[in-house]
C-alpha cells in the first residue's frame, strides 16, 4: 500500500513539473498589454518568430503617424494556427516589407532592449487588412475580431 501511494505522488509530482512551464508561458492579454494604451505602428518588417503559444512580428516602426516610440517593436500575434485561420502564413509576411500594425502595448512600457505589443490588424502596402489577435484572451473588443460575439 505504500509503494502505491508513493508511486502516486512521484507521478503527480513529475506532472505538475512537466506542465508547469506550458502554464507559465501563456498568460491573458490583460497579464501583459494595457487596453488604455492603443498603438500604431509602421514599417519593415525585420524578424516573424512562428512560435506557439504566441507568434512575434518584429518590424523597426519608422511610421511618421505612430503613436509610439520610433526604433525595433516586438508585436504578438495570435497562435500560428490562428493566424494560419485567418489567412496569414510565412509568405504573407515577408522580411523588409513595409506594415502598420495596430494593437496595445505592453503594461511595463519598457523598451529595453525592444518595445513590446500585442497586435489586432495588419494594414499591408495594397491596404489589404488582416485581423492578427486573438479572441477570448481578454482584449477590448473592438470590431476588429469578425468572429467576436455582438456586444
Amino acid at each position: 500500500m505504500k509503494i502505491k501511494i508513493l508511486a502516486l505522488a512521484v507521478l503527480t509530482a513529475v506532472g505538475i513539473v512537466a506542465i508547469k512551464p506550458a502554464a507559465v508561458a501563456h498568460h491573458a492579454f490583460s497579464a501583459e498589454f494595457d487596453a488604455n494604451l492603443p498603438v500604431r505602428l509602421g514599417g519593415p518588417i525585420t524578424r516573424v518568430e512562428w512560435i506557439n503559444p504566441h507568434t512575434w512580428i518584429h518590424l523597426s516602426n519608422t511610421d511618421p503617424e505612430s503613436t509610439r516610440d520610433p526604433g525595433q517593436w516586438m508585436v504578438e500575434g495570435g497562435t500560428p494556427n490562428t493566424l494560419l485561420r485567418r489567412g496569414i502564413d510565412r509568405n504573407t509576411l515577408q522580411l523588409g516589407e513595409v506594415i502598420i500594425v495596430t494593437g496595445y502595448q505592453s503594461k511595463d512600457r519598457l523598451c529595453d532592449p525592444t518595445c513590446r505589443a500585442n497586435g489586432r490588424d495588419i494594414t499591408f502596402p495594397d491596404g489589404r487588412k488582416l485581423f492578427m489577435g486573438s479572441s477570448g484572451t481578454g482584449a477590448p473588443r473592438d470590431g476588429s475580431d469578425a468572429v467576436e460575439p455582438a456586444r
